[in-house]
């Protein structure tokens, strides 16, 4: 949603992104971080980085076992497939 906010230059979203996903890993809360690592993935995506964007966001998909139901991790699987695996 930041990236839609007119006049948000795409270093201050990436800036937010990583922010959240920093917050997400000292909190241990493996769902925030999945969903901080879309958004930051969306935007490498977006600039071309595929192999940035899956390298981040293979891991924390892998971690979940269970779950795989859920908006979120469908997404993040929608995700994965489009940036190469």
């Amino acid at each position: 949603m930041l990236l839609r906010q007119p006049g948000t230059p795409q270093a201050d979203a990436e800036a937010c992104f990583q922010q959240a996903l920093a917050i997400a890993r000292r909190q241990q809360a493996k769902s925030l971080e999945l969903r901080a690592a879309m958004s930051l993935a969306r935007l490498w995506q977006q600039q071309g980085k595929q192999a940035d964007a899956r390298a981040l966001l293979a891991p924390i998909y892998g971690w979940f076992t269970e779950g795989f139901d859920t908006a979120d991790l469908q997404e993040a699987k929608v995700l994965l497939e489009e940036l190469g695996g």
